[in-house]
């Protein structure tokens, strides 16, 4: 296929039939085809092309990496859920469940934006993963959408142009190389470098251009040497010129080398047809052609986690030049080049070749399963530190003493190691034995080295001090949680403690204290499962013992304290809103105020249909509405409304025993009334959750400047849950 791509639907079907058999699979796939034709006429690219071309290039790559009928199914319809004219349910219908799920995650991961800082982009890799580990397929779509994306890039403005090629190297090229799709991710590279750094790109490409028929006659000199030498030993074998790829040229120019120090320009593959001939073929080579000490790779005996495979060597070829050769089966360039997506179409086939392939599937994506525990067992921002440290890091690849692979960033200790193998070997840990030498904990490990961790069921548990040495989070997460055990024991310790001494310094009984109608207004109160908890949050500074008593006992509460709970919890009751949301073409339905973003007249508002309670109204601003299209409907504020509607401001404040006062003293000023107060904080500083009735975004406006003002108050924001 050429740059410019297909123009017709008749090239995709000639692909794809060439793989897929089953009629009903192609018939669906022509299906899909007529209706993303349908839903995109009249629309044009920027290219100037018709829309429907997009669409068809985008199944075509996928068709060249012989993905499954739902992968190029999907790959047609995959903008069609954009604007909202066609939804879920539309797709299910009329493609399958499976196919509309593949859609709407793309649909998703296309409204992610990932311009922005380093963090903002580490943070969307986090986005990407999550529905990666859902179902793989949907990056494959998104890689080949990006892809013809860049091929026709020169249809945008040149700041968007390197935008975009930032973009692509940052997020999307990483995940093509963990997928093992390196036809895509070499064309990606080299497309990005072609308009993110256009004169290093054009520089490389002439250098190129002047050796080429230089470089070109050597490689088919060698190409041929090598050829009959295999012939006069009877193998079979089919042999390629490899050209290096201008982006992985330039880094290797920006490490410092000179593009004529960079030898495995000259490179050849050799395909064979079985793993036997593969290293026949490497000692064939060898006995002839002087091999470079440590350039050999054996990654038929270890594959990549990716399922890669192929032996690497590098020798002295013709007139002394290096030339690198890959040797490989013809099923091993398939994996190697399309990656997981050949996962697919063995399944297509249903080739027994290699039947073993999908039982390992799971065994050789680590990739996937330490995304989904990540996810589980780090916050927020441990998670995007791992996925940038750990995900994104070049790896290394070590042994257990029973020849299992364990796949490591670099820079990685034996206690990443062992809470990689099992959180009981990590905490049970008492040394380490790497290629049968003791080693010290803060020992690097290396590419191949074979570790033994020695344990002591005696032991008292991890040492603090190896949250230093570890380097990938998943260690340090675990550390952290089992001293996070041990901590809780003495929080809860201390902070029975610390209340039964403030009961017994104000002679409050045990037995009045603890009775079952107090314990459970405590509970909900500061929203605890049960007294350890609480005991707990005494013990770690989140409570104290005095507050605790005081939300009992009202006669020892502070001033502060009485305004609190006159105000807390107060709840809102408001007639029928109707009168001041007017809904776009319907009459007489129930409309709601929704508690999450909880909309004031002047706010940009959208409508959402409940199943039975009318229409929400959100503002438009509210996460929980913002991805949505389907049951979405244009409402918007009377000009004249008749009602105070409540909203919440979170007052952020240092510890100021006025400062309640002052805040609500400011209400009378603004036309405001306080309908609820809570003190959802109490460290060195307060947090407070407040809820107020006002009629216009003006007002809220000029009283939370209002509250700004006030001495002692740090920040002032509105709530949205």
């Amino acid at each position: 296929m050429n740059k410019t791509g297909i123009t017709s639907y008749d090239e995709l079907y000639e692909k794809v039939s060439s793989y897929i058999t089953d009629p009903e699979k192609l018939n669906l796939i022509t299906k899909s085809y007529r209706f993303a034709f349908e839903y995109h006429l009249g629309e044009k690219r920027l290219t100037g092309e018709d829309y429907i071309i997009h669409p068809l290039n985008v199944a075509y790559i996928l068709a060249d990496v012989k993905a499954d009928y739902e992968t190029i199914a999907s790959a047609l319809l995959h903008e069609v859920m954009e604007e909202g004219r066609v939804t879920d349910e539309d797709l299910q219908e009329d493609f399958g469940e499976s196919i509309a799920s593949l859609v709407k995650s793309v649909t998703k991961i296309n409204r992610l934006s990932f311009s922005g800082d380093n963090e903002a982009v580490i943070a969307n890799h986090r986005k990407i993963i999550v529905g990666l580990s859902e179902d793989v397929r949907v990056i494959i779509i998104k890689l080949a959408d990006r892809l013809h994306n860049m091929r026709t890039l020169w249809a945008i403005p040149e700041k968007s142009q390197k935008e975009k090629a930032k973009e692509t190297l940052d997020v999307l090229t990483p995940i093509a190389h963990r997928l093992g799709m390196n036809k895509i991710k070499g064309e990606l590279e080299d497309l990005s470098l072609r308009y993110y750094k256009p004169d290093v790109y054009f520089q490389i490409v002439e250098k190129l251009n002047q050796s080429k028929i230089e470089r070109d006659a050597l490689v088919v000199e060698m190409q041929r040497s090598v050829s009959e030498l295999l012939t006069e030993h009877g193998i079979k074998h089919e042999i390629k010129g490899r050209a290096k790829s201008i982006y992985s040229i330039y880094k290797k120019m920006d490490k410092g080398k000179r593009f004529s120090d960079i030898y495995d320009i000259f490179a050849l593959r050799v395909f064979v047809d079985t793993e036997q001939d593969c290293y026949q073929v490497l000692g064939i080579i060898h006995s002839k052609f002087k091999p470079i000490p440590k350039r050999f790779k054996d990654y038929i005996a270890m594959p990549k986690t990716n399922m890669y495979q192929s032996l690497h060597t590098t020798v002295f070829g013709l007139d002394g030049n290096l030339f690198e050769i890959q040797i490989r089966t013809y099923e091993m360039d398939q994996v190697a080049e399309n990656g997981i997506a050949s996962h697919w179409s063995y399944k297509e086939n249903g080739s027994n070749v290699k039947a073993s392939l999908q039982s390992e599937i799971e065994q050789k994506l680590q990739f996937f399963k330490s995304i989904i525990e990540l996810r589980e067992e780090s916050s927020e921002d441990e998670f995007v530190k791992s996925v940038r440290e750990d995900v994104f890091k070049d790896t290394i690849y070590v042994f257990t003493p029973k020849g299992d692979v364990v796949e490591l960033p670099s820079g990685s200790t034996p206690i990443d190691f062992a809470y990689k193998v099992h959180s009981g070997v990590g905490d049970k840990m008492v040394g380490a034995i790497v290629n049968n030498n003791i080693v010290p904990l803060d020992y690097e490990l290396k590419d191949n080295d074979i570790i033994k961790i020695n344990t002591n069921k005696n032991s008292l548990g991890p040492n603090r001090e190896w949250m230093n040495i570890a380097k990938t989070s998943q260690a340090k997460n675990k550390i952290r949680a089992f001293f996070n055990r041990i901590d809780k024991d003495e929080y809860v310790r201390l902070g029975e403690e610390s209340l039964n001494k403030e009961l017994r310094k104000r002679k409050i009984t045990s037995s009045d204290f603890y009775s079952d109608e107090k314990i459970s207004k405590l509970l909900e109160d500061f929203k605890c499962v049960d007294m350890i908890e609480i005991y707990n949050n005494i013990g770690n500074g989140k409570f104290t013992a005095i507050q605790i008593i005081n939300d009992l006992y009202e006669e020892n509460d502070t001033k502060e304290d009485i305004i609190l709970r006159k105000t807390q919890d107060k709840e809102i009751n408001l007639d029928n809103v109707k009168a001041d949301v007017i809904v776009e073409g319907i009459d007489d339905i129930k409309v709601n105020i929704a508690s999450c973003c909880k909309p004031i007249p002047g706010d940009r508002i959208v409508g959402y249909i409940t199943k039975g309670y009318g229409i929400t109204v959100h503002r438009m601003v509210c996460p929980n509405v913002e991805s949505l299209n389907e049951r979405i409907i244009d409402v918007r504020w009377n000009n004249t409304t008749t009602k105070k509607y409540p909203t919440t401001i979170l007052v952020h404040a240092s510890e100021e025993k006025n400062v309640l006062m002052d805040i609500i003293a400011k209400t009378s000023n603004s036309d405001i009334s306080v309908e609820s107060i809570k003190n959802i904080q109490t460290t060195d500083n307060h947090l407070y959750h407040i809820t107020v009735l006002v009629d216009s975004t003006e007002k809220l406006i000029k009283f939370i400047n209002d509250v700004n003002s006030i001495p002692n108050i740090l920040d002032v924001e509105r709530l949205i849950k």
